[in-house]
């Protein structure tokens, strides 16, 4: 599978970079993309300081995966990039976390930058996109805005993690979030227990 995984300027940055990193650790392709707030939350949060562009060794590093993995590392202001056509459109796009500004521009397909390009044509090609909105309390032009992206054919995937399989780490509460995106994508995991399985 091919996929895409922006992080954007809310907080949140490990969820992305957790599920680049499950998704290169099963086989598949992943085009790493980080609007200019989201490298600022990366150092932020995980002191993960990413360059506009050609980080792709320092990110599989960061994540303590092989060099030969397939990662490619874009600038979001990279509009020439093959993802933005629709004749090249990844198998499915992640943004997480996503941010209540660019929730709002894939809302309103303005697609000024690559993750909202890519969002856009996930959208008119019919592939999967995952959005994993980032803010609380939500306000009515979230709610909306959340709506509009479902009714498109998005997911709204908001990181709330389920407390019946008993965390006990922060890693268990990312697991949880992680597990979802995965399971909506169609691949196998064993990363949380499911309701009712035996440990």
């Amino acid at each position: 599978m091919d996929c895409v995984v922006a992080i954007t300027g809310a907080s949140g940055s490990v969820y992305g970079m957790r599920i680049a990193g499950e998704l290169l650790a099963r086989g598949h392709s992943v085009v790493f993309i980080a609007s200019d707030a989201g490298r600022q939350v990366l150092a932020h949060e995980l002191g993960l300081e990413v360059p506009e562009r050609d980080a792709s060794q320092q990110l599989l590093a960061w994540l303590g995966l092989d060099a030969d993995l397939r990662l490619r590392h874009v600038s979001d202001a990279d509009l020439f990039d093959a993802v933005c056509s629709g004749t090249r459109a990844p198998d499915a796009t992640v943004v997480a976390p996503c941010s209540m500004g660019t929730l709002g521009a894939i809302a309103a397909g303005t697609a000024s930058s690559l993750i909202e390009r890519v969002a856009d044509v996930a959208l008119k090609e019919r592939k999967k996109l995952i959005l994993l909105p980032r803010e609380t309390p939500l306000n009515l032009i979230h709610l909306r805005n959340m709506v509009t992206v479902t009714e498109a054919g998005a997911i709204v995937l908001p990181p709330m993690p389920g407390f019946y399989q008993k965390p006990e780490t922060l890693d268990d509460l990312v697991d949880f979030v992680v597990g979802k995106v995965l399971d909506q994508l169609g691949i196998e995991h064993d990363l949380v227990a499911r309701w009712g399985e035996k440990d």
